[in-house]
């Protein structure tokens, strides 16, 4: 998969022998989207269902978590952005999503990507 889902991140950094100025960061954090057929991890191409609603956080207090345990720094907030993808990805995802729609509670793949990624899609070739 071609895909990476794009967080705006924002950390701080506390040393206490050291003074630091500024002491808080912002930078973009773009953690790949798992392939649907991945068998080490068969759940992770679920990322999106988990933890984004409506092209949001849906629990920002465990994103942040997520992302300092990923960068190893205190994460004071973490943004979705946008889903990046290539054509080929995204149609391997709809495909993923059509096989089963019921898990999704929808009646259509449209519907899926709309309820958990809203409008934040943006397709690269």
């Amino acid at each position: 998969m071609n895909a990476a889902y794009v967080f705006r991140v924002r950390f701080r950094l506390d040393a206490s022998d050291v003074r630091l100025d500024p002491q808080e960061f912002e930078t973009v954090l773009r953690l790949p989207v798992v392939d649907p057929d991945d068998e080490d991890d068969p759940d992770g191409w679920l990322f999106f269902r988990d933890n984004l609603w409506r092209g949001d956080a849906a629990d920002e207090r465990h994103l942040r978590t997520t992302a300092s345990d990923l960068l190893g720094v205190d994460v004071t907030s973490v943004h979705f952005s946008e889903l990046a993808t290539d054509r080929a990805s995204l149609e391997r995802l709809r495909e993923a999503i059509a096989s089963d729609l019921e898990e999704f509670n929808a009646d259509s793949v449209d519907e899926v990507l709309h309820k958990y990624l809203g409008s934040s899609i943006r397709v690269t070739d």
